[in-house]
């Protein structure tokens, strides 16, 4: 059916302020990539905008070099991995009994667990909690403070419970007990909002910031995000002993900080794409109950 002439200025409308929204989302970080790949003296002369002047790496190599940045960007990883497959694990503990009919009080546990999504601790008394445990300097800390989501929790239960019945009953008849069900049938079914979960928590842990702060104090295991900040307020990122002369009159400070920039941002976008066709559906499925 042919739109009507309303309907046309309507979709004209619509496209050309999601076109200027995502400009200005976009721009910026071309805009950075720009600046880490330039050679300094047009960076100083203001004549980078959108692609590259004169372009080198020496910026990416410095950035490795006069910063803990390789490091930091390993910890990051072993951050993230790790915490995705404990959260998810965690969750899907979680929802799998809850989104069963038969589990006496199942709607208790689920008020409860939704009461922290309103109501907190604190930092304070977390942080002393973390302390008392002993896990301070330890990314068991970071791990468990950010274990489940509530939220997560929630979406993966309510797509547990949209499987169907009848395809949960043939399993059964077929011999499968509650551990058999979930491994067999549920979980293969579940692709999409396991998808889309371990990009939540990935995202969750690779920007990981206050909790590293507040409960690691080592420098060699600090995370990207922590070290990216802190080269963002310092100006002394040229004056690594390990930099010749040439390296450190062939880059400018802007320059190393734009690449952090990048080097925080881009695994996510890489990820991103392998994880965005099942993203829509998960959330979809998993945030009604039909």
């Amino acid at each position: 059916m042919k739109p009507s002439k309303g309907e046309s200025i309507f979709y004209v409308i619509n496209y050309a302020l999601l076109g200027l929204i995502a400009l200005t989302c976009i721009i910026p970080f071309i805009h950075i990539i720009a600046l880490s790949l330039s050679e300094r003296s047009a960076v100083d002369s203001g004549h980078v905008f959108l692609w590259p002047v004169g372009m080198q790496f020496t910026a990416y190599k410095i950035f490795f070099i006069s910063s803990p940045a390789f490091t930091a960007f390993k910890n990051s990883i072993v951050i993230t991995v790790i915490g995705v497959v404990l959260s998810l694990l965690g969750t899907i503990l979680a929802a799998y009994p809850l989104s069963r009919s038969y589990l006496y009080g199942r709607r208790y546990v689920v008020l409860a667990m939704v009461f922290t999504m309103l109501f907190s601790g604190g930092i304070i008394p977390t942080y002393l909690v973390v302390k008392n445990m002993h896990l301070i300097d330890s990314y068991w800390s970071i791990w468990l403070t950010g274990f489940i989501s509530t939220y997560n929790m929630l979406l993966m239960k309510s797509y547990f419970e949209n499987i169907p019945y009848e395809v949960q009953e043939a399993a059964r008849i077929d011999g499968c007990s509650d551990t058999s069900l979930l491994l067999r049938v549920i979980l293969p079914l579940s692709l999409p909002m396991l998808a889309t979960l371990a990009l939540f928590y990935g995202i969750n842990f690779w920007n990981a910031f206050m909790s590293v702060l507040m409960y690691i104090n080592k420098s060699d295991k600090m995370n990207l995000t922590v070290v990216v900040q802190a080269m963002l307020q310092k100006n002394d990122l040229l004056n690594s002993p390990s930099l010749n002369p040439e390296e450190q009159a062939a880059v400018a400070t802007e320059m190393v900080k734009a690449v952090g920039v990048v080097v925080m941002v881009v695994p996510m976008l890489v990820v991103y794409p392998f994880l965005q066709k099942y993203f829509v559906k998960g959330v979809m499925l998993g945030s009604v109950k039909g």
